[in-house]
């Protein structure tokens, strides 16, 4: 879409130098982005705490008690600030357009269509970003921030939109549409100096309305479509809601592991999808791929490690730092998502929070996680599979540290050389890797055969939740050197799955990709 009235396209570039005023603040604000401001767009400023808050709290952060949430509500705060949470990220080369990667974060999960008159949004006291790792250092190297700002056109009417919503062209706006809300784009990368260069790709982008129903949003993919920006330099951005993508039978899984399938070979049926007619807000954006790899070109060696990116996603909210009298406004990281359910599976329920608000750089952490999951245990209890329980090299390099080259799996997704990687949890992606057409796609990804699929990034069709059940179940082991699945029932590793194969709605073949969401009027409740 062209640039309309009211709305900005341009590019704009500036050059920050480090603050080291404060060294907390300064770590965010270099690697993150700007100071925060508020919903008006203004910067915030410091803020005044009770004295009695102060004594108690000494040199201490005031952090909300939603500090940290993520991925559908698996960590203990998430049912409070679900307008944080960071469902599910996805990268892949995109099909249609080969030399560009699509990266693709939701937001705020189990949207019930018909939840009106306050349909879901995205928070503007959030930062959205959407972060790319291109050295293997587990930090950002690119990060694409969005910033979000809601108005009220009419204070005096509860209805969300006063008549038949239509898109005005000529005023780039939407008629009839009572609550608007808009972002600003940034990207924010390093010079050679370390120094911070923040790019507006855009502002004043429209979010589309929701999908309420016949009466309000007829044709609803033609309201979504304004919404849809192209920029000069070949980006394609949108936000706004789209029917969840994730797949699962979320009652199966935390019912112990209940599946409604049972063996022998029928892991692949019955399956409930716990998320079906739900929606999330999506951030979507296309990059054109020599935009985010350490060579600034697009790769065609797969061997080399310059052709790999790591991916994922984060939202802060500003929060308080209190040191000797004096206050200053930070961001604070409460969710972030990179491989699909790890914080979901593998980190304990005391570690969730702290998993959340950690950076991928960290994540070492936790790798006795990767090494040692729980969940290969219970497999084994419930199948007899004699899945590998212990010294899991597999699950740390394929989740941790990528794929090194001249594996046993033929395909690496490391962006480290030589010496040894840093252990962080990104969505890893070899864009040398030309990309399966849709149409040809297989939900398996790399267990099928397509080296373009997961763990190879993330497409939209991929069963995670499958593939992932299976590789903590020890197929993909002997690749590094592990034992195979030796228990009396171990053929039935590769079998394994929850019953759910497929999304409720097909996913598009044109950016954004993510389905059309379900309009309100039309919803059926989940009994």
């Amino acid at each position: 879409m062209d640039g309309s009235r009211g709305t900005s396209h341009g590019t704009v570039t500036h050059t920050t130098t480090p603050d080291r005023r404060h060294p907390v603040a300064a770590a965010k604000r270099t690697t993150k982005g700007p100071p925060p401001v508020s919903s008006n767009g203004r910067r915030l400023r410091r803020v005044a705490v009770p004295l009695a808050v102060t004594a108690a709290a000494g040199a201490a952060v005031l952090v909300p008690s939603f500090l940290s949430a993520s991925s559908h509500r698996e960590a203990p705060s998430i049912s409070q600030d679900p307008s944080a949470d960071n469902t599910d990220v996805y990268a892949f080369r995109s099909p249609d357009a080969p030399n560009t990667a699509t990266l693709i974060a939701n937001f705020v999960p189990f949207q019930e269509p018909a939840g009106g008159p306050n349909f879901y949004r995205f928070s503007d006291d959030v930062k959205y970003e959407i972060n790319v790792d291109n050295t293997g250092d587990g930090k950002d190297d690119v990060t694409y921030e969005f910033r979000f700002d809601t108005k009220i056109k009419n204070p005096a009417t509860f209805l969300y939109n006063t008549n038949k919503v239509t898109y005005d062209a000529k005023r780039g706006e939407y008629t009839n549409l009572n609550l608007v809300q808009t972002y600003t784009v940034r990207k924010i990368t390093r010079d050679s100096k370390g120094r911070t260069v923040v790019t507006t790709i855009g502002r004043n982008l429209l979010t589309p309305p929701n999908n309420v129903g016949a009466r309000s949003t007829p044709d609803y993919e033609s309201l979504v479509a304004p919404a849809i920006y192209s920029m000069k330099d070949g980006t394609k951005v949108f936000a706004g809601q789209r029917d969840d993508p994730f797949y699962v039978d979320l009652g199966g899984t935390f019912d112990l592991l209940g599946f409604r399938s049972a063996p022998p070979g029928a892991f692949s049926t019955g399956g409930v999808d716990g998320l079906r007619g739900y929606s999330v807000n999506t951030i979507a954006i296309q990059v054109p791929i020599k935009s985010i790899t350490r060579t600034k070109s697009v790769p065609t060696d797969a061997n080399a490690t310059s052709a790999a990116v790591g991916v994922y996603a984060s939202a802060s909210r500003p929060v308080i730092d209190i040191k000797k009298g004096d206050s200053r406004v930070r961001w604070q990281q409460v969710s972030r998502l990179g491989e699909p359910l790890v914080n979901e599976v593998l980190i304990p329920l005391g570690k969730k929070d702290l998993w959340n608000r950690s950076d991928p750089a960290n994540d070492a952490q936790f790798e006795k996680n990767y090494t040692k999951p729980e969940l290969a245990g219970i497999i084994n209890a419930l199948y007899d599979i004699g899945a590998p329980s212990t010294g899991r090299v597999d699950l740390s390099t394929i989740l941790l540290t990528g794929i090194p080259p001249n594996n046993g799996l033929g395909l690496p997704t490391t962006q480290v050389a030589s010496g040894k990687p840093v252990k962080s949890d990104l969505l890893r992606l070899n864009l040398a890797v030309p990309p399966t057409p849709f149409a040809q796609q297989d939900r398996l990804g790399l267990l099928a055969g397509q080296a373009d699929g997961f763990p190879n990034g993330r497409r939209l069709v991929d069963d995670v939740v499958d593939i992932e059940e299976r590789a903590v179940a020890g197929v993909l082991a002997p690749a590094f050197g592990l034992p195979a699945p030796n228990g009396g029932n171990a053929a039935l590793a590769p079998l394994l799955g929850d019953g759910v194969n497929a999304n409720d709605k097909p996913f598009l073949d044109t950016f954004p990709y993510v389905a059309t969401p379900g309009s309100g009027f039309d919803s059926v409740p989940h009994p």
